[in-house]
């Protein structure tokens, strides 16, 4: 459904609350105002966006995937601030199949922008890790520092210091003969 279409049905029950609660139902007028409330809630945070990041936290990205492409055209059915998560969630998602493939969606999301750091900082974070598989060590180490500057509350601690030392690793790699020796 539309967010406009959203907006206007929530504002039309809303209305419908008031005119319940003129007419001395009271019971009745809350019981819609709380409906409307949750439609107009539905407007900023899209439900097939919340119930693909719980089968994504889940670690099932089959219903993952299959709940985010219900959203068919993410522009008219998105709010303008759920677009740069939208195509976070696409690059998780087709960063576990091919993980060159969704470089893409990574970089959109930043450029579109994100509101929560820890989520800029798990885009950049995914960045490094497809910068080295290119085998770039300077484009890895600058987003390994950026999602190190963007991880103020100290969630991908973990998962950065791990990257620095495979970046570490890269150095001590000799190619010879066509095989990666240690």
């Amino acid at each position: 459904m539309s967010n406009i279409v959203r907006l206007v049905f929530a504002c039309v029950v809303m209305g419908a609350a008031v005119a319940l609660c003129a007419f001395s139902f009271w019971a009745w007028g809350i019981i819609v105002l709380l409906m409307g409330g949750v439609i107009l809630l539905s407007f900023f945070f899209n439900e097939n966006m919340i119930i693909a990041q719980y089968f994504l936290r889940k670690e099932n990205s089959e219903k993952s995937e299959e709940w985010l492409l219900k959203i068919t055209d993410y522009e008219k059915q998105l709010h303008k601030n759920q677009h740069g998560y939208y195509n976070l969630l696409i690059g998780l998602i087709e960063s576990r199949k091919a993980p060159m493939k969704s470089e893409k969606f990574f970089k959109k999301a930043l450029s579109l922008g994100m509101k929560m750091s820890h989520n800029v900082a798990l885009a950049k974070l995914s960045l490094a890790g497809i910068s080295m598989a290119k085998r770039n060590k300077r484009e890895a180490q600058m987003y390994l520092s950026e999602a190190a500057k963007d991880d103020k509350n100290k969630l991908l601690t973990e998962q950065i210091k791990m990257m620095k030392s495979q970046l570490a690793q890269m150095d001590k790699q000799v190619v010879r003969g066509g095989y990666r020796q240690f």
